[in-house]
């Protein structure tokens, strides 16, 4: 399955239990919307999704603090 904005969104909402609150620009990590067990799931998603691995230096506010940013690496990592 490759990943997209809805499906990347609906997970996210679903880790941190905030449904329909979420869109491509919210911030994640910086407003401390998610936590590390939902940031986790979100890293286990994302490379479940594109079949790739995360290395932990990739997983910085530039790559993961927004939906857009998120889809963003993804596309860079399969590239």
């Amino acid at each position: 399955m490759a990943l997209t904005e809805d499906s990347l969104i609906r997970s996210i909402e679903e880790f941190a239990a905030l449904h329909g609150e979420v869109d491509a620009e919210t911030p994640l990590f910086s407003s401390g919307t998610l936590d590390s067990v939902a940031m986790l799931n979100l890293i286990m998603f994302v490379e479940r999704e594109t079949g790739t691995e995360i290395r932990a230096e990739d997983v910085t506010l530039e790559n993961f603090d927004t939906a857009t940013r998120i889809l963003d690496f993804a596309r860079k990592l399969a590239a």
